[in-house]
């Protein structure tokens, strides 16, 4: 079983935004694997189907971003999951823009899902897909920036870098991580 957790909140005034983009990637995966995602437990919205043979659970915590961690805890506790079978899929302000970057372990860097994943989880070390956003102009607002949508110019290629971030996880599914990060941060 794996079990693939993207990041993001919900409602539609929110849809757009950059810090959606791992709802974005969920949604692109359950359309490529023929997923619904529409089941409301663990505080989130859960699909389920079997990709490449595998069991596949796709998780859209409805928690908003920063209680993130409580919907996969929620999860994890009742599938006695295993945390290294998880792949969690979030913005990141610190990948370009257009680029994905695969890590299994290291600290917050200041997003707060991933703060929340990292206190229900107890430990750093998990899967992760961080979407490229890029950073703001100096003197913008952090919280302005990952909250509003992309701009025109972006949403024209973000297809692209959500379909990327599928590949990885299709890949994913049947390599080791390792594997996947040696093919997919080239």
């Amino acid at each position: 079983m794996k079990w693939i957790v993207g990041l993001g909140n919900p409602g539609a005034s929110y849809r757009n935004n950059r810090h959606n983009v791992g709802f974005m990637v969920i949604d692109r995966a359950a359309e490529q694997w023929g997923i619904t995602v529409g089941q409301h437990k663990f505080k989130a919205l859960v699909g389920e189907g079997h990709v490449k043979g595998q069991k596949v659970y796709l998780l859209k915590p409805m928690t908003y971003m920063n209680l993130s961690g409580e919907s996969m805890r929620a999860f994890m506790d009742f599938y006695k999951a295993p945390l290294e079978d998880c792949i969690v899929v979030y913005d990141d302000m610190d990948t370009p823009f257009g680029q994905i970057r695969l890590r299994y372990q290291g600290s917050a860097g200041g997003h707060n899902g991933i703060k929340s994943i990292i206190q229900h989880a107890g430990t750093q070390s998990f899967n992760r897909i961080r979407v490229g956003v890029s950073r703001p102009a100096p003197g913008y607002s952090i919280v302005d920036y990952v909250l509003a949508d992309f701009t025109k110019e972006e949403a024209k290629t973000l297809p692209e870098t959500v379909q990327l971030a599928v590949d990885a996880l299709e890949f994913a599914l049947d390599n080791s991580f390792d594997k996947t990060m040696a093919k997919f941060n080239g």
